[in-house]
């Protein structure tokens, strides 16, 4: 596909850090593509120096094969919605949303601001003032405020994060299918693992300034190329340096069919999670071992004796990380 968005060897220092280390990537045109990583990994200053809002160090920024280091955040036809929304309190909600055309005095602002309104369903709703909507009404007037410019990326800086958890998971599908409606670029910036696997096309994931790794979903989580990676991504086991993923193990009171090997191992206790049940068993070596099992299965006891093995081709063979 077609690049939009190119991050050619991206730095950005500062006196007692360095916020990126030198990351490029290439994000083609009409992707959802996240940014992951943990808070401090330098995922939101990536997206800064992107927006334009901070010089880089070292690296180059480029839109559609431009340049655009040199450009001022109003030069570049990038828009951002930020973790807060930063919506404007004084202003409706037809006015936080026409508000960027008529700094552009771009033709037919009505139309276009009527079009943007449907699309993010705030008709109805154009007269409210931000004080007056719900966490999830906010947070598409501000989808609607950065879409009607009609950007060539639409940069979204842990835009979920206000939500609670119930409200999080609509607004996460209305957003995956809002993307592929309107077929914009979205750079989409999170700590949270799943919200990266259920959006995005592709994800680059984040440490330290760098980048670890960079992939689909898939590919991500199941071919791990570093611990981090692994760890973050999801639970990890570590049995003897090789890692085995929760709801890879297998577990019975019975050992499994002769040839296959296992491991013998005593149940510490089991969490109930709505949809699966894990269970805690302590392998003979002392280590802790989590397995996940369909809460349809019979219930492990604490101290019951029981059989943990898995199949080969899920195994995570990494090296310790330095």
């Amino acid at each position: 596909m077609e690049p939009v968005l190119e991050l050619r060897d991206l730095a950005k220092h500062y006196p007692e850090h360095r916020a990126l280390d030198g990351i490029s990537l290439v994000v083609p045109r009409g992707a959802f593509y996240s940014l992951l990583g943990p808070s401090g990994c330098g995922k939101t200053t990536a997206l800064r120096l992107i927006a334009g809002f901070e010089p880089p160090t070292a690296g180059e920024v480029y839109l559609n094969g431009v340049p655009i280091n040199d450009y001022r955040p109003y030069q570049r036809n990038v828009s951002t919605v930020f973790q807060n929304y930063a919506l404007f309190p004084h202003l409706t909600v037809q006015g936080n949303v026409e508000f960027g055309l008529r700094r552009k005095r771009v033709a037919d602002i009505a139309g276009r601001v009527r079009a943007a309104l449907e699309l993010l369903e705030l008709t109805g709703k154009e007269a409210r003032f931000p004080a007056e909507l719900s966490g999830g009404e906010k947070q598409r007037v501000a989808l609607a405020r950065s879409l009607v410019l009609e950007p060539d990326v639409l940069l979204l800086d842990e835009p979920l994060s206000a939500l609670d958890p119930r409200l999080r998971k609509q607004v996460r599908a209305e957003l995956k299918n809002l993307q592929r409606r309107v077929g914009i670029t979205f750079l989409f910036v999170t700590h949270d693992q799943e919200e990266a696997l259920s959006l995005s096309d592709r994800i680059a994931v984040m440490h330290h300034g760098r980048i670890q790794q960079i992939g689909a979903p898939e590919e991500i989580y199941l071919q791990p190329r570093t611990r981090f990676v692994a760890s973050f991504l999801g639970a990890v086991n570590w049995i003897d340096g090789i890692g085995v993923r929760p709801e890879a193990i297998q577990i019975s009171r019975r050992a499994p069919a002769q040839g296959v090997p296992s491991l013998p191992a005593a149940v510490l206790g089991h969490v109930f999670l709505g949809n699966c049940v894990q269970v805690q068993a302590r392998l003979a070596s002392g280590a802790t071992v989590v397995a996940e099992v369909s809460r349809l299965e019979s219930a492990f006891q604490t101290g019951e004796q029981v059989h943990l093995w898995w199949n080969p081709s899920d195994e995570l063979r990494l090296p310790p990380e330095k």
